[in-house]
Formats: C-alpha cells, structure tokens, sequence
C-alpha cells in the first residue's frame, strides 16, 4: 500500500467541511488518508476493514520473527513432542 501525497494528504479543515468525502476515498483508495494541520501530520484516517487486516498481518509476522527466534535459540519441538504435549495423537 503506497500513499499517494496528491490524493492521500488532506488538510483538517476539508474533514471539517465534507468528512463523508475524506472517508469514502480512505475505504475506496484502500489507503490511509493522512490529515495535516497548518502543513503537519496530526492524525490518519484509514477504513476499519483496512486496518484490521493490518493488525492482523502484523501479528503474523510478530509471531513468524518469534518463531524464528526460538529456532534461532535452539527452542524447538518434533511433531511427535508437540503432538504428545497438547495430547493429540
């Protein structure tokens, strides 16, 4: 996801005046929406489905990197080890 600065960068004040527009193109554009005061970033407006298939994607790759660091550190299980630890067969 790239953000595109002509379309993606809105001043504050044209949230205050048509905030319907400024969030259909966030779930339209699929892209954050970054709001500027006086030429700053101040907040980021992005659709809720958007933002939990982020969350999401992070938490996977939280889990791959700690994944990988077990493997790294030697903390690692056979099939048969995890398999007799949550009682499977």
């Amino acid at each position: 996801m790239s953000v595109k600065f002509s379309e993606d960068v809105v001043p504050l004040t044209d949230l205050k005046v048509n905030p319907g527009r400024v969030v259909k193109h966030a779930v339209e554009a699929h892209r954050p929406v970054l709001l500027t005061s006086r030429g700053r970033g101040v907040a980021v407006i992005q659709s809720v489905s958007d933002y939990e298939l982020a969350t999401e994607e992070r938490a996977f790759m939280r889990a791959v990197v700690a994944g990988l660091a077990d493997l790294d550190a030697g903390r690692e299980l056979s099939l048969a080890e995890a398999k007799a630890r949550f009682g499977l067969k």
